[in-house]
């Protein structure tokens, strides 16, 4: 399934601890969105923007004020 597949990128355990902290929240929802939304094109879309948006916070805390 297309959204399994995604899940990998909301991975976290490999990332230093204050990375860690923000992206674990991404993954926490990421996991109920698939738990609460049938799988279909809507909810690969939501993934996807969830991912986009883990990965600005991933950014902004590596460099706040970018």
């Amino acid at each position: 399934m297309d959204e399994d597949r995604m899940m990998k990128w909301f991975a976290y355990e490999h990332l230093p601890e204050h990375l860690k902290v923000v992206s674990i929240k991404f993954y926490e929802v990421a996991c109920s969105l698939c738990a609460l939304v049938d799988a279909g094109p809507e909810r690969t879309v939501a993934l996807r923007k969830l991912l986009e948006a883990k990965d600005a916070a991933v950014r902004a805390k590596l460099n706040p004020g970018g």
